[in-house]
């Protein structure tokens, strides 16, 4: 993964330590003052949530501890894990640019493409210039490369 990555989920990770198990385990004690637990919607929610936080920092801990952050700026050359890759689709001319990241970073709405999705795995290897057919749940694509960076 990136450092951007790691760093954003050691950041989450702190946040869920911090604020929100803490938060959490005083919802859950306000509940119990309130009395009876079997119809205590305050107290199921709060309990719900808590063992969504629990899990989650599971989770993290999980990635984090088994992560290997690369740095993208000692890279160069045909596109990697790590590339910034500027994209013209051939059939509409749009262009798009994506970083390819790791499963855990990855967010395709802020163009950081998963390293395992069809487009990444079709990019790998491939120089500016180079056109990519990419097979997609909508059809077939297909893309040239207009730029690769490592930033």
């Amino acid at each position: 993964m990136t450092r951007a990555g790691f760093n954003a989920l050691d950041q989450e990770l702190k946040t869920l330590k911090t604020v929100e198990r803490p938060s959490v385990i005083r919802a859950i004690a306000e509940a119990r003052e309130l009395g009876d637990l079997s119809e205590n919607a305050e107290y199921h929610s709060a309990r719900e949530k808590q063992s969504f936080i629990e899990g989650r920092i599971k989770e993290l801990e999980g990635t984090l501890s088994l992560a290997e952050v690369i740095d993208p700026t000692k890279l160069s050359g045909a596109i990697k894990f790590g590339a910034t890759v500027t994209l013209v689709d051939e059939d509409t001319d749009e262009e798009r640019t994506y970083q390819i990241v790791g499963e855990a970073e990855a967010d395709i709405e802020n163009g950081l493409l998963n390293m395992r999705s069809p487009l990444a795995r079709a990019l790998i290897g491939k120089d500016e210039g180079d056109s990519v057919e990419v097979k997609t749940p909508g059809g077939d694509r297909s893309y040239e490369v207009v730029s690769i960076r490592y930033i």
